[in-house]
């Protein structure tokens, strides 16, 4: 045999093999494409306009004393109670979230039992009919549920929601700092000094102090995660004294971000736009604005707190082993980040 033909004769046994080789590779992949045990059981969720998706301005005339119950809210706000469908991307994680009864950290609760996560939430005691809903709806979901109501603006009671999460769930490897004040006032010369307080004391101090005691209990992997605003960049004149504290927070996040990678620690933060949550009829916004409210957005409509939870839950997850040091915008097209 001329070495030609050698060569021809050795060529066609080696693409042959490696034919032979691919379809036993593929074939078995193909087979699992097709296994109904594997094949996703919940259908993909159809294609909707995102401005249609939830209500719209105009909104009716309605205020609630401080601090809001998510209950007597017209619309109610969706928290993905009927929606969030997990993915076991928090599995066995323990979390802790400040204003977890309602609000975005109700959402966030609910994404998080629903990922596999034991959770524990931090409220007002005049909160507690939204914190008992938020509870059964974390047990509804196979997971364990702490309720831990008190005022953050004493920084012993701080100390000690960290210590009764950490000893309730057994350990804490995520954070969340969401709890806030927000109220409307038109003028500087109208604020008080003690609503200056409340303000800074509620949103920053309790961030600090929060964040302190929890810090030393959180493993390598751990993540924490803190809600600044869309004021941050665009301050709203009637939220004086709420835009300077959510500033400094998404300043706090990128400064701790720095420290605690040591640790292997992430620190990250959200920076909602208009979503509709008690805040805003508490006290957040002026009557005239919360019937228009969310409507001057490219969206044309407030957000939902189910819409921001898979923010968090991203961030919360290994999944985002990468990311620190950052903020996220969710504001309907307005707006940075």
């Amino acid at each position: 045999m001329h070495s030609d033909d050698h060569d021809s004769s050795r060529r066609r046994l080696i693409q042959g093999a490696a034919a032979t080789l691919a379809a036993g590779v593929v074939l078995p992949s193909f087979a699992q494409t097709t296994n109904p045990d594997v094949t996703p059981k919940a259908s993909p969720e159809p294609l909707r306009d995102p401005k249609s998706l939830y209500p719209k301005a105009p909104f009716d005339e309605q205020s609630q004393p401080w601090p809001g119950l998510a209950r007597d809210m017209q619309p109610q706000p969706d928290h993905g109670e009927r929606s969030y469908r997990g993915s076991n991307r928090l599995a066995g994680r323990k979390a802790l979230i400040t204003g977890g009864d309602s609000g975005l950290d109700r959402a966030v609760a609910i994404a998080f039992a629903r990922e596999g996560a034991d959770v524990a939430i931090g409220y007002l005691p005049d909160e507690e009919p939204d914190a008992q809903a938020v509870v059964a709806l974390i047990r509804d979901a196979g997971r364990k549920a702490v309720a831990l109501p008190g005022d953050i603006r004493d920084e012993k009671f701080c100390t000690e929601l960290v210590r009764r999460a950490v000893d309730e769930l057994g350990g804490l490897d995520i954070l969340v700092n969401n709890a806030a004040r927000q109220k409307s006032v038109q003028s500087i010369l109208d604020i008080t000094t003690e609503e200056f307080d409340w303000t800074l004391k509620t949103n920053l101090y309790a961030t600090f102090w929060i964040t302190k005691a929890a810090v030393p209990h959180m493993p390598a992997g751990s993540s924490i995660i803190n809600t600044s605003s869309v004021t941050t960049y665009d301050p709203s004149s009637n939220l004086l004294d709420y835009s300077m504290t959510k500033a400094a927070i998404a300043n706090f996040s990128k400064g701790l971000a720095k420290q605690l990678i040591e640790r292997g620690i992430r620190v990250n933060a959200v920076a909602p736009g208009p979503f509709w949550t008690p805040l805003q009829v508490s006290g957040g916004q002026t009557m005239e604005n919360l019937k228009s409210f969310g409507g001057d957005t490219p969206l044309s409509r407030p957000g939902q707190p189910a819409e921001i939870a898979p923010l968090y839950v991203m961030l919360a997850s290994t999944e985002a082993s990468y990311v620190t040091g950052q903020v996220y915008g969710a504001s309907g097209g307005n707006g940075q980040p």
